[in-house]
């Protein structure tokens, strides 16, 4: 099978730190060159793969300021649309841009979505909802105006997570620093517990972290640790009590979610979105409505065993059962267009 994976140009594929869709459209790239397919990833020209790399820039935006996000964008779906020719399927992970040009080529593409970052996108994956095939990252993510193939969740290597059942006596937040992501609230939690926090990832919104997280850091008990890379989130993750993830939103996946468990670390999480999906409750995690609940599940977190976290995570959430669904879906994607151009 010949594939094109247009990839996001915010971040390297695979990211350093931050850069949840660069994360699986690398992922995926990598599984089906492992599965023998011909595949060449559309992406910035610093990503790493063993696939073939298209590149419009040397450097994604986020790391160039002198470049014009919205050019670049532009160049890059346009570079890989111009040779859709080549191509058996097209897997875009770039959001709906790449989808109004589903009609002037032949090629089949499927879709990811990886979220709806405001209702106002919908009329464009409402236009296209009958030339492209889309795939939700979770049941909770879908719209009701619109058609699926499949829903598909994302997929981590095991190899990639230190398994440890020994934790450490800390707390971990580990996501973006946004509103919506809940810091604040999990900044409370552990002071209601007792529990030093450790928090990592990228500081989205800077007037929410000078305001409500920067006053409550220090030395001891809440420490800002950066935005770490790989190696540091694994031994970050590893060696916590728990992931603390109050979310405010209905958030769509939750990629730190599957790391936490695949290290062996339950989840306390809002029950919102897809959390429900993601989390076993009383086996990898707890799911909870309120801070309150929240301080009490922190106290039930010796009834979760560490190897039944990872147990969960490997078993419903392994890089190798995502690529083998995404290579059904490819196959049913492509025999349908093929039955429709007969």
């Amino acid at each position: 099978m010949r594939i094109a994976v247009l990839a996001p140009i915010a971040w390297r594929t695979p990211p350093i730190s931050y850069g949840p869709w660069e994360q699986v459209a690398s992922t995926i790239t990598e599984g089906m060159v492992n599965k023998g397919h011909e595949v060449r990833l559309f992406a910035s020209g610093n990503s790493i793969t063993r696939a073939k790399l298209e590149s419009v820039c040397s450097l994604p935006y986020e790391m160039d300021p002198s470049s014009d996000p919205k050019v670049l964008e532009c160049l890059h779906i346009s570079h890989l649309m111009e040779q859709a020719e080549d191509f058996d399927i097209i897997h875009n992970h770039f959001d709906f841009l790449p989808l109004t040009y589903s009609r002037l080529i032949k090629t089949p593409m499927i879709t990811t979505i990886h979220g709806f970052s405001s209702a106002k996108i919908l009329p464009v994956y409402k236009k296209y909802n009958d030339s492209v095939a889309y795939i939700s990252i979770s049941n909770s993510d879908r719209s009701r105006e619109l058609t699926y193939m499949d829903t598909i969740y994302h997929g981590i290597d095991p190899e990639l997570f230190t398994f440890r059942a020994d934790k450490e006596d800390y707390l971990v937040y580990f996501g973006r620093i946004h509103p919506d992501k809940g810091l604040d609230k999990a900044i409370t939690i552990a002071e209601q517990s007792n529990l030093p926090l450790k928090i990592a990832g990228l500081i989205q919104d800077q007037s929410y972290f000078k305001s409500q997280i920067e006053p409550k850091l220090n030395d001891s008990t809440i420490n800002y640790l950066g935005n770490l890379g790989k190696k540091e989130r694994d031994q970050l993750l590893g060696g916590a009590k728990a992931l603390l993830h109050p979310i405010s939103f209905e958030e769509p996946f939750g990629l730190s979610v599957l790391e936490a468990m695949m290290c062996g670390t339950p989840v306390i999480a809002f029950a919102r979105g897809s959390m429900p999906e993601l989390i076993m409750e009383g086996r990898s995690g707890f799911l909870v409505d309120t801070i309150a609940e929240a301080v009490l599940a922190v106290d039930k977190l010796d009834e979760i065993y560490p190897a039944n976290c990872r147990a969960h995570a490997e078993n419903n959430f392994s890089r190798a059962r995502m690529i083998s669904s995404y290579e059904d879906a490819y196959r049913k994607t492509i025999a349908k267009a093929q039955n429709l151009a007969q």
